[in-house]
């Protein structure tokens, strides 16, 4: 693996971290204390390509890699992390299967707009029942005629108020279990398709979380995403590929932190030297460095074998779970190095320290990452 980002990737890692520099962080505490949706800064960030970088040209994306798309979610992470979630599920959860297992003629309406910024996406598939076990889904899609009927409801979805499409999963034949789960393209405003409730968080306040309720949603059989029965493949599939982009918010998150925080280790004094001088702020600021270096290589790694078409799915969960741990520890390390202030609005690490818990929690929990993990060396071993 070669280290070096090419002329490309550098490229998209600048034209995202002027924008963030620029627009991004001087609106950041404000929207984040509104729980407001930025919808400006989020229209420019499709306008510049950001939202369906790894997705070809044709399809209205940016045609670059995945390394290219987890070098610009950490620079966007860094300023936001609400950002970061918008962006991250519109490439990562929406347009990533869309664009792997649509038909041509769903590609020109449900990716296009979507990858180019005009429209964003999300992903339905968390209900009360069907978090982590994720195959327990009791939305049910029943067959009529040429339509689908959706009945359930969905809950934890990112980007669900302000998307014009959702990647929605249900039953349609519960004998099969997770075998029996089927994928749909619903566009928002379909009847039967409401939008009940958006979630009041700790972090990422600025990136909506709603709650879905269908009732007799008629869906039809043209917008089903891949085969019947297929649902469970393009979710786990989905989530894989999500993951990388967890940990490159969670990477950007923390980089904010560790950055706030040697730059106040030079500012404030204590005992009539700057705090940076004391032993035990310069190991938690050694910790933060090393812990940020380790996950950023983890996460390149895995979006460069997802690149290469070889397998990923450990690396990404391995990624996401030492990258979300790691933005813990050094945003939890950052508000220690700032002390009473770090514990006020007024400085960013209180932000970014209630940003970083949820990169432990969605697109698969740490303990999740953990099962998948082991589960993968364990069928090495025996292989």
């Amino acid at each position: 693996m070669n280290l070096e980002l090419t002329d490309e990737q550098r490229m998209i890692q600048a034209l995202a971290r002027e924008f963030a520099l620029k627009d991004v962080r001087p609106v950041a505490a404000a929207i984040d204390q509104e729980a407001r949706f930025p919808h400006d800064t989020v229209r420019r960030m499709g306008e510049l390509g950001l939202m369906g970088i790894a997705i070809p040209e044709a399809y209205g994306g940016s045609g670059a890699d995945t390394v290219a798309y987890v070098v610009a979610l950490e620079e966007v992470a860094k300023a936001c992390a609400s950002h970061a979630a918008i962006m991250s599920v519109n490439n990562s959860l929406y347009c990533d299967p869309v664009a792997r297992y649509a038909t041509e003629e769903q590609k020109q309406r449900f990716l296009a707009p979507y990858a180019s910024g005009k429209k964003i996406g999300c992903f339905s598939l968390t209900e009360p029942e069907a978090g982590s076990d994720a195959s327990n889904q009791n939305t049910l899609a029943g067959r009529d005629g040429d339509h689908y009927v959706l009945d359930g409801r969905k809950i934890f979805v990112t980007n669900g108020r302000e998307a014009g499409a959702a990647l929605v999963f249900a039953q349609t034949d519960r004998a099969k279990r997770h075998r029996g789960i089927t994928a749909f393209l619903v566009e928002k405003g379909t009847p039967g398709f409401t939008v009940v409730k958006t979630e009041d968080k700790l972090g990422i306040r600025a990136s909506d979380t709603a709650e879905f309720l269908f009732e007799h949603c008629r869906v039809p059989v043209a917008d089903r995403l891949g085969e019947e029965g297929q649902g469970f493949t393009i979710a786990m599939s989905a989530l894989d590929a999500g993951r990388i982009g967890i940990a490159a918010q969670a990477i950007g998150i923390a980089g904010a932190a560790c950055e706030a925080s040697v730059a106040y280790a030079q500012e404030r004094k204590s005992f009539g030297v700057p705090i940076g001088q004391h032993q035990m702020v310069q190991w938690m600021l050694a910790d933060m460095g090393t812990g940020l270096a380790a996950a950023r290589l983890l996460t390149w790694r895995a979006a460069w074998l997802k690149d290469r078409g070889r397998p990923y799915s450990a690396a990404a969960s391995q990624a996401k779970l030492f990258a979300a741990d790691v933005a813990m520890k050094i945003t939890t390390d950052a508000v220690q190095v700032h002390g009473g202030y770090g514990f006020v609005k007024e400085y960013a690490v209180e932000r970014h320290f209630r940003d970083a818990k949820i990169t432990q929690i969605y697109e698969g929990t740490s303990q999740i990452q953990k099962l998948v993990i082991a589960r993968h060396l364990l069928a090495a071993a025996v292989a």
